[in-house]
């Protein structure tokens, strides 16, 4: 192997990268994603009448609590002593939508990319959840990576 980050030692096994000697700054990730629904089903959502209850309020919460449980979700992740972690839904009645926006931030040797993903990740597999029994046709889309900011790699996607 060459040096650099790399998730594989010299015989070739699986290893959490060794981040000891990066600096420590402050390491901001966004990452979005969608929830796509029928009509009447954002309008329960909207009138708050989902039997399971607030679907909004449980959603952001799973996510908050998934961004903290990373590490235990995704292999080889750090655990990282998270300083914030914010999830935002809002509902678009133009696309039959719940968009989904996380921000998590920290003063850290890596960036928290992965744990804003995977807060979008689990607050729309948690609409879905809440959801499911009135339309199983959901589909959860365009998860991705908005911004990050911090570290020797410097900054990408444009600021939320």
């Amino acid at each position: 192997m060459t040096g650099g980050f790399t998730h594989f030692d010299a015989e070739g096994r699986a290893v959490m990268v060794d981040v000891s000697d990066k600096d420590e700054t402050e390491r901001t990730a966004t990452a979005t994603g969608s929830v796509f629904m029928a009509a009447e089903t954002l309008a329960l959502i909207l009138s708050g009448g989902v039997k399971k209850g607030d679907v909004l309020s449980v959603a952001r919460l799973a996510g908050i609590m998934a961004a903290k449980r990373t590490p235990d979700l995704i292999p080889l992740c750090h655990p990282l002593a998270l300083t914030s972690a914010k999830v935002d839904l809002t509902c678009d009645p133009g696309r039959n939508a719940v968009d989904i926006t996380a921000t998590c931030k920290l003063k850290g040797r890596t960036g928290v990319e992965m744990e804003a993903l995977t807060a979008v990740s689990v607050a729309a597999l948690t609409v879905y959840d809440m959801c499911k029994a009135v339309d199983r046709a959901m589909t959860i889309g365009d998860v991705r990576l908005a911004h990050k900011a911090g570290g020797k790699s410097g900054e990408y996607g444009t600021p939320r």
